[in-house]
C-alpha cells in the first residue's frame, strides 16, 4: 500500500465484505465530524453497530484492536452521538461498538468490543 489512507479504505473495504458475507447491511461508510470518524456503520439484526477497522502487518507490537483504547473509544462514543443526532435515531435503539482487526493476515471480528463512554 502507498499510504496510510489507501491502506485503511482497503481494510475498510475488505470488512464491509466480511460484514456483508455474514448477513449484516452496512449503512454508512467513514462518517466523520470534528470528535472523530466511525469507519463503518452497520446493522446486524435489529442492532446498530458502529465498527472501527485496525490492521496491523504484524503482532509484535499488539493487535490492530489493542490499538483501540480508551480516548480512541470516547471519540467513537461522541461520534456516535453525533450520527444518532443527526439520523434522529431513538437512544432506545440497540446499539453496539465493534472492531474489525486485521492483524497478522487474519480477520478478527469483535462484537461488542468496549461500552459507550459518557461524556465527561
Amino acid at each position: 500500500m502507498e499510504n496510510t489512507r489507501q491502506t485503511g479504505t482497503f481494510f475498510e473495504l475488505k470488512a464491509e465484505e466480511c460484514l456483508k458475507e455474514a448477513g449484516c447491511a452496512v449503512v454508512g461508510r467513514n462518517f466523520r465530524v470534528r470528535s472523530g470518524e466511525i469507519d463503518l456503520i452497520f446493522m446486524d439484526g435489529s442492532t446498530l453497530c458502529f465498527g472501527e477497522v485496525k490492521a496491523r502487518r504484524s503482532s509484535l507490537l499488539g493487535t490492530g484492536a489493542s490499538a483501540v483504547g480508551r480516548n480512541k473509544q470516547y471519540r467513537l462514543s461522541r461520534t456516535a452521538d453525533y450520527y444518532m443526532a443527526r439520523e434522529g435515531l431513538d437512544e432506545a435503539l440497540s446499539y453496539r461498538f465493534d472492531v474489525m482487526d486485521f492483524t497478522d493476515g487474519s480477520f478478527r471480528w469483535i462484537k461488542n468490543a468496549f461500552d459507550y463512554i459518557p461524556k465527561r
